[in-house]
């Protein structure tokens, strides 16, 4: 005997459990967020305290050899604990386009449910990296002012700096000249490492494969499957 067929979702109680993952996302999204923020602060705290530590330690050492060695080794544990932090960043962004992109799919079900809403979404409402940079800038084109302005530049920068201070010390005894060049040439050097790690992430994110919902010049194969 055949099993009848369920009874179809009415549309109220579909966009309710649209609007329950909707909230889940927003709350996750908020707790990493949340530990990220606080993870930075620490961080900054904390190469904070090191350069007062030093700056009150040659007050009394002097350009001294221990001097030297002490700010070698408290750099490295800066550039250790600030290098951590920039992959907690790094992969708090890429877990955050996973949570725009899933919100915005949530936007093309409703828009689904009832098309006339359409005009009123300023965040997007595709799966396609259009649509999800349209929800991070709220419909201008990101530039590289978005990009410079990120938390992940931003910790990448201030490890540079320790990482151009740290060579600079290591190099000192080489004289102040070569010490200065290898400290800028290192520093842009960790600075261009972290853009290809960030770039190959992006590359990663903006996969055709993600893409489900394309918007109306989104390209991607909508029915493509997941690997």
């Amino acid at each position: 005997m055949s099993q009848p067929s369920p009874e179809p979702v009415p549309p109220a109680v579909r966009a309710q459990i649209l609007a329950t993952e909707h909230w889940g996302l927003l709350a996750v999204r908020s707790q990493t967020w949340n530990e990220v923020m606080g993870r930075i602060s620490a961080q900054l705290t904390f190469t904070s305290a090191v350069l007062v530590f030093l700056a009150l330690a040659v007050q009394g050492l002097g350009y001294t050899e221990t001097f030297r060695i002490l700010a070698i080794t408290l750099g490295l544990v800066v550039l250790l604990t600030g290098t951590l932090t920039s992959f907690r960043v790094a992969n708090a962004s890429q877990e955050d386009y996973f949570f725009v992109l899933g919100m915005n799919r949530l936007r093309a079900a409703y828009v689904a449910l009832d098309p006339t809403l359409a005009p009123y979404f300023v965040t997007g409402i595709g799966d396609d990296p259009r649509q999800v940079t349209q929800t991070y800038t709220m419909g201008p084109v990101r530039d590289v002012n978005h990009v410079l302005a990120s938390a992940a530049i931003f910790v990448v920068v201030v490890n540079s700096i320790v990482v151009g201070g740290l060579v600079a010390f290591i190099a000192w005894p080489g004289g102040p000249w070569l010490a200065a060049i290898l400290g800028v040439v290192l520093a842009l050097v960790h600075v261009g490492l972290w853009v290809l790690h960030g770039k190959r992430t992006y590359d990663v994110n903006t996969d055709p494969r993600w893409v489900r919902f394309p918007g109306a010049d989104g390209e991607a194969d909508g029915d493509a499957e997941l690997s």
